[in-house]
Formats: C-alpha cells, structure tokens, sequence
C-alpha cells in the first residue's frame, strides 16, 4: 500500500508523468493526432452541406478519440457499445463534478456513490478504466532506463501515460486505486480543455476571414503539399497560427479559475493579509480581460503575442495553463493537438460565422462553455 500525504503524492506522480510528455514521445503522438484529424475531416465532409454544424460534439469526440489512444495506448471504437457508453458518460461527468462540489454533504463517498451521479460515475468510468488498466497490464514489460535513469526514448515507439504508471506500479510507486485516479483525471481534464479550446478558436476565426486566411497562407508556406500531414517540426514552425491560439486561450481559458492553499501569509495591493493555509481562488478570466494589462481587452488580436508586445508584460498576466510547479503537465501536448486539427480543418474547409464572441454568453464552471451548450460554424468546401 503507498502512503503520502497530498503534496508528496503530487510531487511522485508529476515526477511519474513527465517522460510521457518528452518532446521525443511527443513527436510520435502527432501520427495520432494527424490519424484522428483526418476521420474528423471525412465525418465533416459528409456534414458540411448543412446550414450550420454545432462544432461542440464532433470536437470533443476528435479529442477524446486522441486522448485515449495516447494515454491509454489503445483508440476509442465507437462502434463498440461500451466505448459509446464511455463516451456518452465522460460528457456528463463535468456537470457531475459541479454538481458535487456545490453540495458538501456529497463530498463523503458513501452518500456521493448511493446518487444516481456516482453510481453512473462508478459503474461506468471506473469499470472502464480498470478493463483497461487490467488488460494492458496482462502483457506489460517493464520499462527499461538508461544509465542516466531516462527512458530510452528511441527504443520506445508510443510511450503511453499507462505505461510509466504501470511500471511506477512494479516498482511499488503507485498502487491501482491511485493508476484509476490519474488516467480518469487525464483523460475528462485533457480531452475537455482541448475541445473547448478548438471550439472557440473555430469560432474566433470564423468571425475574422483576415486572420483566417493569413493561417492558411502560412500553412501553404509550411506545407506546399495539401496532402503531405504536418510534422512535428512542421507543427513548431506554424507560428502566426500558434500566436492565434495564444489569443483564443486569453479570450476563452478552458480552464476558468484555479485555486491554491497559500503555503504563506500574502499581503494584496489592498494592504489586506491572506493568512497562510487559507484557499485563494484565481479568476483567470478576468486577469486576461483586465484592461490595464489587455488594451480594448475584448478585441481578437494575436499580434498581442508578438515578441516586441510581451516584453514588458507581467509574466502572470496570461496563465491559460496556469503557472508555476503546478502548471498543465500537457501544455505542449494541447497546442500541438489544437496546431494539428487546425491544419486539417483549415485546409479542407472556409469557416463562416454562425456563433460570434458578440452573441455568445459564458458559463463559468470546472470548463469554460457557452451558456447555452453550443458552438455553431458554417463549413464550406474549400477548393
């Protein structure tokens, strides 16, 4: 049995985790996301002679799709009825969690998993998970390391996020409860984030065909070939588009507030103290649409992001991921993704304006989303 208290237990796992996110293992995830682009592409084709789509379900199915195959090391098949049920259940779990967190008398497991809520959660997510979990486990070879104690990168073709947490399992790291916590916790975090991000960044250039069309420019510069995939080298020099998402991400942050035990007391600009221990919560929404920081802070502007523009600007003042030791361990992760289906998208289809910043209001929860579910972008053939 493994016993630490939180922030021990924090600081082994992120250490477990983080060779899943070395730039070599990142390189052979782009053949996932490239794979998934093109089956979201095909389905978008056969819909695309409708007035408008709702982009929400068929991005979110695109992530979770690359999320579970590079997590878990194996693809979501649709087909099969309980992956579709997983599918179906992953979507809800997120007004599950908010559910919860408003009623504290839930926080105990006893009462939380007797709710409807919680039994879907258990009988669903986490048999899933353990189907999973239990059968790679059946055929998995320990990890070999190199005299520095690093993987060898080469040796490996996919390394998953399963494989690190099952080897750190052999070695008496981690146990099964803590393997079930991590990958559930990976796959609605880093599927949800990414989706929302997508969609609002599809409706963002929709409502400026300029900044549209410039992304296009720069991708036919990258890729002459309309046929060629991008590359993970590809991907990095996409830079005007990589500045776009930047922009979305200050816009729209997937993830909207955060929160943090202060480890000390904190004296505000108000000359308030926050004693140590208390919980501070971070509006991030509101620092990227602070106005002495975001001049017309409501404008889409990528040139924001222009290096001669981020000089002087307070290295805190844009946190999509948030900041510090305990930042988005998929941070790079996500950009390549959101890089990758873009390419796809953008160089199959013109995007025209259904939904606009204009019209659409915000529900701040675990997950920035439109009020009312959807995100509307008409999609025409591009020839």
């Amino acid at each position: 049995m493994v016993n630490y208290n939180s922030s021990s237990k924090w600081q082994t796992r992120r250490k477990l985790l983080t060779p899943a996110f070395h730039f070599k293992i990142l390189q052979q995830f782009i053949i996932v996301f490239n794979n998934e682009t093109r089956n979201l592409v095909e389905v978008l084709k056969k819909e695309c002679h409708k007035s408008h789509l709702n982009v929400v379900p068929y991005i979110s199915q695109f992530t979770l799709c690359t999320i579970k195959e590079t997590s878990m090391g194996n693809s979501l098949n649709l087909k099969n009825e309980e992956d579709k049920t997983y599918f179906t259940t992953i979507h809800q779990i997120g007004k599950v969690l908010m559910y919860r967190l408003k009623r504290p008398w839930l926080y105990p497991k006893y009462p939380y998993f007797i709710f409807p809520a919680g039994m879907m959660e258990k009988k669903i997510l986490h048999a899933f998970t353990n189907t999973v979990i239990r059968e790679k486990s059946e055929n998995f070879e320990t990890l070999e390391e190199t005299e520095n104690e690093e993987f060898n990168y080469e040796k490996r073709k996919k390394l998953a996020m399963l494989d690190l947490l099952l080897n750190a399992k052999l070695n008496g790291l981690i146990d099964d409860k803590g393997i079930q916590d991590e990958v559930n916790t990976f796959i609605f975090e880093g599927h949800d984030t990414s989706a929302m991000s997508i969609c609002f960044t599809l409706m963002l250039l929709a409502s400026h065909k300029d900044v549209q069309e410039l992304i296009v420019q720069e991708i036919n510069h990258v890729l002459p070939d309309p046929n060629t995939p991008p590359s993970y080298n590809d991907l990095q020099e996409l830079k005007y588009m990589e500045r776009c998402i930047k922009e979305s991400l200050r816009l729209y942050p997937s993830v909207p507030f955060i929160s943090r035990t202060l480890e000390e007391d904190i004296v505000v600009s108000t000359g308030h103290t926050l004693p140590k221990s208390s919980m501070a919560n971070v509006n991030i929404l509101d620092i990227h649409r602070n106005p002495k920081i975001w001049p017309d802070p409501e404008r889409f502007d990528p040139d924001r992001f222009l290096l001669e523009n981020c000089v002087n600007r307070h290295p805190f003042a844009y946190v999509p991921f948030s900041a510090g030791p305990r930042n988005c361990i998929g941070q790079r992760f996500a950009v390549l993704e959101i890089k990758a289906v873009l390419c796809g998208i953008l160089r199959n289809f013109i995007l025209e304006p259904v939904d606009t910043p204009e019209n659409i209001t915000l529900v701040i929860g675990i997950i920035l989303r439109s009020e009312k579910g959807y995100i509307r972008v008409k999609f025409t053939p591009r020839s």
